[in-house]
Order: C-alpha cells, then structure tokens, then sequence
C-alpha cells in the first residue's frame, strides 16, 4: 500500500469520530472563493474546514496529532453537487435490465430476449434506458416488435427520459388498453392511424395504465438501489444529490439508513405533488440538516409536461416533426393552490417544464403565486423557487427567470444528447431559446447544473465538459447546436458548487472551500479547468471527502 493510502486508511475513524485534525497538503486547490482562488493546503477539524491556505503555514496551525494526507498535486475541488438526480432510479438501473447504448433495434431487441429468456413464464421483464434516436430509422419500437421475443411475459421498458414506455401485447392485456381506451389527462396511447390499436407506446401519465399492474419492488430492494445509486455516486465525485421527487417511503428508507450509519451521501429531497407526499410536508413542516446535516427535505417537485424526445414536452407550436404540440401533465387548477400554500408555509417548490409553453406556464404560475401572497404572509421572503430542466424557453421568457428570482435547474447532458434530435422536434427558429445557458446566465439567473440520472449517465465529468464544449463526446456540433451558449469553466464549476448550494438554501455550508464550511472535497485525477476540453472525459475521481470523511478512495491513486 503506497503512502497515500495508507495515511487515509489511518485516519477513517478519527476522520468519522472528528478527533483529529487532517491536513490536505499539496494540492491543486480551486477554492470557488473569490476572496483567494486557489490554495496549496486545507486543514479540516471535525466535519468543518478549518484552514485553507499555504502548505507551510497550515503545518504551523496544525496540532501535534493532525493526520496527513499528500495530494501530490491532485486537483481540489469544492464538493460537487448533482443538482437533479433521481437517486433510487439510478440504483434500479444498476439492478434492472439495462438498455442504455442500444444502438440499434436489433441490438435493443437482442438485449430484451436474452432477458425473457432467464425470466420464467408469465412473469413481468422491465427495464429502462432505451433510445431510439440513432437507430435505422429511428422510429419507436411496438409491441409487435416484443411480441416476436416475448410472447408469454408482459414487457414494460421505459425510454430513457422516463417519459414513455414501450409494453407488448401481454402487458396491454393485463392493463385492459384496447383501441377504444381514451388517452388520460396528461398523457398519450400511441395508436395505428390505420387499425385504431395501440402500437405498445404510452406517453406520461398513459404509462400508469400499466405501471400499476407491476409489482412494487420490496423495501429492501429499495433499500439496495438507493445503496447502490448513492455508493456509484460517490464514486465519481458527487457529494451531495437533490432527488427531484419522492414518496413518503422513499423518504422514511433514507432517514432509516442515516440513522443506521449506512448512507453518506447528502440529500437535499423533494416530494412529490400534488398529492399526499406534497401533502404531509406542508402540514408537517421542512427537515433541515438531519443526521448530522446530510438530510434535508424542504421542496415539493411537480410535473408540468412530458419529455422532448417522445413529444411530450408542451409546446406553444406543433412539433416539426409531428402533428402535436404535447401536452400538460397536471392541470393548472391543481397547481395554483399548492404554489400559494408551499409559498405561505416556507416551502420550495421545483416544477418539472422543458416546453416553451410548459415554462411559460410555470413562470406565470409562480409569478402569480407571488403576487397572491405578499411577503408578509409568507414563511421565507425569498422562495428560490426552480423550474426543472427550462430546456426550451422563448425569448421573452428568458429574462423572467431573473425577474421572478425563479432558478432555472439544468443539466448540461441534455444538450448534447437532444441536439442530434431537437432540429427534428423544433426546427432551426425554436432551437434558438434551447439549452440557452448562456442567454439565461446574462439575464441574470444562476443555473445548479444536473445529470437527471438515470436519464443521463450521472457522471459529473460528462456534465462538466457538455456545458463547457457543448459537444458531444466524440467532439461533434454544428450551428444548430448554438455553440455560442457553452459556459466558461469558472461558471462550470459553480454550476455543480456554488449554485447548487444557493439553490438549497445552503450557500453559508457549501458551494465553496473556505474556513467554518462543510469539509466537502471533490479531488480529481486532471487539473478540469485547464486541460483540452476531449481530456476532461478521461478525468476520474481519485477521492471524495464529505463532513470531513473519506468517503470514496480510488485503488488507482
């Protein structure tokens, strides 16, 4: 074992117990503080950083017994912050049927029948993570398509983006989905313009239909994903997640494992409305700092349309590329009383909006909100409300955000991924106001950056060099692609730190490595705010650091 190593394996119970100081010596250490920029060394004294200055002088501040660590130039970071990543779903990927990189149909078809055949008989195949865009042609699979692979198991495989599933015949069946059953509020039965019967696609809340005939995974499977989707997360670099959206079981299993010591990774958690979870938190009030600050549930998530891929994000014109404008997922008269009532009780609210109407809808909701209750009825004086993805905004609406004080949450993979398909979807006038993180950033808003996992892969590599090159990751972009709204490195890194923390209500606890803050540390393999734009997907995390704990050391460092 190299010195490395062996000093952080030394000092893990001091570093849990908070009995010793630690010096982080030698390092490459981008603070995010303005103030002083860089630094040589950090001192951390229980959970909080203590220090951060030279190498010479934290030697002398240092007591007698202080472990050390040598960073032998490794680069620093402050603790990264996914800001929109659905922790229990990218544990499910880890354990379910995994379909991400099918590049064609045949490979997609090839990956559900190996799959159906270690599955017995009339039991349920799920899985998630296909997309159609690359394939020849890229149309969406049908349910004669599983039919042919799977004719005695019903199959239910979620796209990618979570917004629409393909099911076979079986799964029809079950759910009672003939060419007769109307389409629900909030969501779309693709049928044959032919026959009238369902093709096997279910846009948004049409996916329920079949979703709710599937068994629930036990608490202890979800015990494991969560387990699974916090342990990768930590992996590559993640300090803290905010999950946009739970059930109250999903929130009781993550109080359950802090308590138990198993869960390190910070979570700020929304529940889901409107409905019981919205419910329960506004008559119970927020949890802040819980288990010794790594829990706080403070936020509601709400839907307001679908997903640009499958043609359910709200448009204010029909796609290009097809005969509908997608649609609403909740109603506004639902939506309207929850805002007033989240905004009377203190508590944030984050609405899920990626058309230009959904957005628009969102930032007349909230400035309407706001305008209904006054600051003086109001619990919290500056709400920080959200809009989640703000993927396609009209120009007008740009400038609302700063306005309303209204944060846009974006994540940079989205851009790089929906751009081989959004010229289809929009067409070259709408792409304008896509992704627009530049335009949105000059208006005045800050923008917490994402992965959306499991919709993306969740590494925050990826989503650095996406808002940093807004390329793809072979290097490909075009006009189209409006290069000109690619972030510069310094509002990157704030985009996974500072902004996170504002955004969070936590920006006197993170987002930055200064003394009296949380010993949250992100140590990379490169220097990511200098080296070519193609190296930063090659950089690794070699140590993740939070409250002042090793967390996550790499065999490789």
């Amino acid at each position: 074992m190299n010195t490395f190593l062996l000093s952080c394996a030394l000092i893990h119970l001091a570093i849990a117990a908070g009995e010793a100081g630690i010096l982080f010596l030698n390092g490459n250490i981008y603070t995010g503080n303005d103030r002083q920029p860089r630094a040589e060394a950090i001192m951390v004294k229980g959970d909080r950083i203590a220090f951060v200055g030279s190498a010479a002088e934290a030697r002398r501040k240092s007591g007698a017994d202080a472990q050390t660590i040598d960073l032998h130039g490794q680069t620093v970071l402050p603790g990264f912050t996914d800001a929109h990543c659905h922790i229990f779903g990218a544990g499910e990927r880890e354990m379910n049927l995994n379909l991400e990189g099918t590049r064609t149909r045949e490979d997609f078809l090839a990956r559900v029948k190996e799959r159906v055949g270690t599955t017995g008989a009339g039991k349920w195949v799920t899985g998630r993570g296909w997309i159609e865009t690359f394939w020849t042609p890229p149309a969406f699979p049908t349910a004669a398509d599983l039919d042919e692979i799977a004719p005695e198991n019903p199959v239910f495989l979620t796209r990618a983006d979570g917004h629409a599933a393909v099911a076979n015949s079986a799964a029809l069946r079950i759910a009672g989905i003939t060419s007769e059953t109307p389409n629900p509020f909030g969501g779309e039965i693709l049928k044959d313009k032919t026959s009238g019967a369902p093709t096997g696609m279910l846009l948004d809340h049409a996916k329920e239909l079949v979703e709710k005939h599937i068994p629930s995974p036990s608490a202890a499977e979800k015990e494991e994903a969560l387990l699974l989707g916090a342990r990768r997360s930590m992996e590559l670099g993640w300090c803290e997640v905010q999950n946009p959206g739970s059930d109250i079981g999903e929130a009781e299993i993550m109080q359950r494992l802090y308590q138990a010591g198993r869960l390190k990774l910070r979570i700020y958690n929304a529940v889901s409305g409107p409905g019981g979870p919205a419910d329960r938190l506004l008559a119970d009030g927020a949890v802040i700092g819980a288990n010794g600050g790594r829990f706080t549930q403070r936020t509601i998530k709400c839907y307001a349309d679908g997903a640009l891929g499958s043609r359910g994000a709200a448009l204010l014109k029909k796609y290009a590329d097809a005969d509908t404008a997608g649609f609403l997922t909740n109603k506004e008269e639902d939506l309207r009383p929850l805002f007033e009532q989240a905004l009377r009780r203190g508590i944030q609210v984050q609405t899920h909006a990626i058309g230009d109407r959904a957005n628009r809808l969102v930032l007349d909701l909230y400035a309407q909100a706001m305008q209904t209750i006054p600051p003086n009825e109001r619990k919290i004086a500056e709400p920080r409300w959200r809009i989640e993805h703000a993927q396609i905004v009209s120009a007008p609406d740009i400038p609302r955000f700063a306005k309303l004080g209204v944060i846009p949450s974006m994540q940079p993979s989205h851009a790089i991924s929906d751009l081989f398909f959004a010229p289809s979807r929009l067409g070259k006038e709408r792409l304008a106001g896509a992704y627009a993180w530049r335009s949105l950033l000059k208006s005045g808003a800050i923008i917490p950056g994402g992965s959306d996992a499991p919709v993306e892969r969740g590494e925050p590599m990826i989503e650095f060099y996406a808002a940093v090159a807004r390329k793809s990751q072979d290097g490909f972009s075009n006009d189209e692609w409006h290069p000109e709204q690619a972030v510069s490195r310094e509002q990157a890194l704030q985009m996974f730190t500072a902004w996170p923390a504002f955004a969070a209500f936590e920006e006197k606890e993170k987002g930055s490595i200064e003394a009296g803050k949380l010993a949250d540390l992100t140590v990379l393999s490169a220097d990511i705010m200098k080296i070519p734009e193609a190296e930063i997907l090659q950089t690794r995390c070699v140590m993740t650091v939070i409250g002042g704990e090793i967390v996550f050391e790499s065999p490789e460092s």
